[in-house]
């Protein structure tokens, strides 16, 4: 089940859209009958920047990936589904080492210039005699039209591929993205590889995906589980060949951000189960600190996400939750009295009193507003209700 969230924009081999990216996606036998593999390589020399999941069980190929980071600018990716390859030990590394260093020889590349991801069961072994022939079947057909079945390969317990892009200024950003379940902010929260053929040097992708993961993918939960295998992947070509200027990193900044935000929003719309997107969002907190602690703090209360479930309009859930954020410091600032509450546009609650108002939560999204009238700070975050759908499909994922 998804939630019936009406799409921005939609995208089919978004992660190919922009000039000299080409991608495949092959069923390699890791899975029963769907595609499992999928490789994304630039045809021009590029530069690239990770973010990675903060969980201390951190996977193999995490490991890996940010081991080969660290020494050389990214140029393919190659992702897995059905096999984390995670708490899988010394093993676990050779294999994604392996992956690797045979793609890099198909593309006739460095091992440090590629990057591996996987997804699926964790304490699994990776099936290396049928991931290694799928690798040489996807790299052998790499296209320009391979994107979309790249983006229908990365996925687990989805319900569809996610993918988005932005054309602006003569150059293009375009992405493809993973997740339904383990879903929570700790540096990413899923996996997503992003391309673009905007000018970038070396040095500089980081910051740029840094802020922008901060405000998306960084501001959902689905089930506040923080995953062994997170990673947000974004390389840069400079295919478009465009002047770069301090306007065009601007609208480069602002196409990014779009796609993320795109990207983040259909990962919690697809929740695994979900029948509904919370957007909640906090305002007049007293620090930047607080408003996401007590953002983050509704998003992942039980309470708040079966009472969406329910269409129960419960907004005692939302006040307890708000009350017992944590921050760095302790815990957040919440004065009772001068804090105001509504969901989907009705007050319920204000000046320490309740409304007594009618709210109606019968459709796809539950906007909640809180404002807590102790500053200016302000968060927003997305998440999904949490439904008897969601149990089933975790009671029964390795059985």
């Amino acid at each position: 089940m998804a939630v019936a969230v009406e799409r921005v924009q939609t995208a089919t081999g978004a992660v190919t859209a922009a000039k000299g990216f080409v991608a495949m996606g092959v069923h390699a036998g890791i899975r029963r009958s769907k595609l499992d593999l999928a490789v994304v390589r630039s045809t021009e020399p590029a530069v690239g920047a990770g973010m990675f999941t903060a969980n201390r069980v951190q996977a193999a190929p995490v490991l890996v990936s940010k081991a080969h980071l660290a020494r050389a600018e990214p140029q393919a990716v190659v992702i897995n589904s059905g096999v984390a390859n995670a708490a899988t030990g010394k093993q676990g590394e050779l294999d994604a080492l392996a992956t690797a260093a045979e793609a890099a020889a198909l593309l006739r590349l460095d091992p440090d210039q590629v990057l591996v991801l996987s997804t699926g069961v964790i304490g699994a072994k990776l099936p290396m005699e049928r991931l290694l022939a799928g690798l040489a079947e996807a790299a052998g057909c790499l296209s320009a039209r391979g994107g979309a079945d790249a983006a229908e390969a990365i996925l687990t317990t989805d319900t569809h591929p996610k993918e988005a892009v932005v054309s602006r200024g003569g150059f293009t950003v375009g992405g493809m993205a993973k997740g339904a379940g383990m879903i929570h902010p700790c540096l990413a929260t899923m996996l997503a590889v992003i391309t673009t053929d905007y000018p970038l040097a070396a040095g500089e992708v980081h910051g740029f995906l840094k802020r922008a993961v901060n405000e998306s993918f960084n501001r959902i939960s689905v089930d506040g589980e923080c995953s062994t295998n997170d990673a947000v992947i974004l390389i840069a070509n400079g295919a478009s060949a465009i002047e770069r200027s301090p306007a065009t990193d601007g609208e480069f900044g602002a196409a990014l951000s779009e796609v993320c935000a795109d990207l983040s929003e259909q990962i919690v719309a697809d929740g695994e189960g979900a029948t509904v997107l919370l957007e909640i969002e906090v305002s007049g907190a007293a620090s930047p600190g607080e408003a996401n602690a007590i953002a983050r703090r509704i998003a992942t209360s039980p309470l708040v996400k079966t009472a969406a479930f329910g269409r129960d309009p419960n907004w005692g859930r939302i006040l307890a939750a708000a009350g017992s954020a944590f921050c760095a410091g302790g815990f957040a600032q919440v004065d009772v009295e001068r804090l105001s509450l509504k969901m989907n546009g009705v007050t319920v609650f204000a000046g320490g009193e309740p409304s007594h108002a009618k709210v109606a939560l019968e459709g796809a999204v539950c906007r909640i507003e809180l404002d807590l009238g102790l500053g200016v700070a302000s968060a927003r975050y997305l998440a999904s209700d949490l439904t008897y759908d969601y149990v089933r499909i975790n009671a029964e994922y390795t059985t």
